[in-house]
């Protein structure tokens, strides 16, 4: 199949890595030997979507580390929105890897909905990239491609354009922010 030109392309089979803007890439999980290829890709940021942090592999000086996990089984917008802020804050200061471990899953509907979100793509062009842009196992993707489905993708160019934590005022985040504005009296 020939791979569309503005779909991510391969850089590294290794790591799973693949780049998506000037500015962004996606991989699986780095380890010591992938940091040579970050510093020459001029990697600014590490956003890791695991539970485990990336100090094992990553202590380069000048390599900001993000750790943002969630589970794909159980995102929500406020998941989404915390990733979109991460990248686009990271990539104003220069390119960004985002990883999970097999870097196809979780990494892959966070660069979904980067592609819709941010850059405008349909839900079809970012779904059809992220089930046959050849990134690993597309049997985990069900549960990101039933979020996708659902996700109102202008109210979160709204939230996020906002600040906003979330699309939702019933969200767990945007009630604390409640709770506290009510205290205030």
């Amino acid at each position: 199949m020939h791979r569309p030109a503005d779909w991510a392309q391969p850089i590294e089979k290794q790591y799973n890595l693949f780049q998506m803007s000037p500015t962004l890439y996606r991989s699986a999980l780095p380890d010591k030997g992938a940091v040579p290829l970050l510093e020459k890709l001029k990697v600014g940021t590490v956003i890791n979507f695991l539970p485990e942090t990336d100090s094992s592999w990553l202590s380069t000086p000048g390599i900001t580390q993000v750790q943002l996990p969630y589970r794909t089984n159980h995102v929500d917008d406020a998941d989404v929105l915390k990733a979109l802020r991460a990248i686009k804050s990271a990539e104003a200061k220069g390119p960004v890897l985002m990883h999970c471990k097999h870097g196809s899953d979780r990494t892959g509907l966070m660069a979904a909905m980067y592609r819709v979100v941010i850059q405008g793509w349909s839900k079809e062009e970012a779904l059809n990239e992220m089930t046959q842009g050849g990134f690993g196992d597309s049997t985990h993707f069900k549960d990101g491609i039933r979020y996708m489905m659902q996700a109102d993708v202008d109210k979160l160019r709204t939230a996020l354009a906002n600040g906003d934590c979330s699309t939702s005022p019933f969200a767990a985040c945007s009630m604390k922010s409640w709770f506290k504005s009510a205290h205030i009296e």
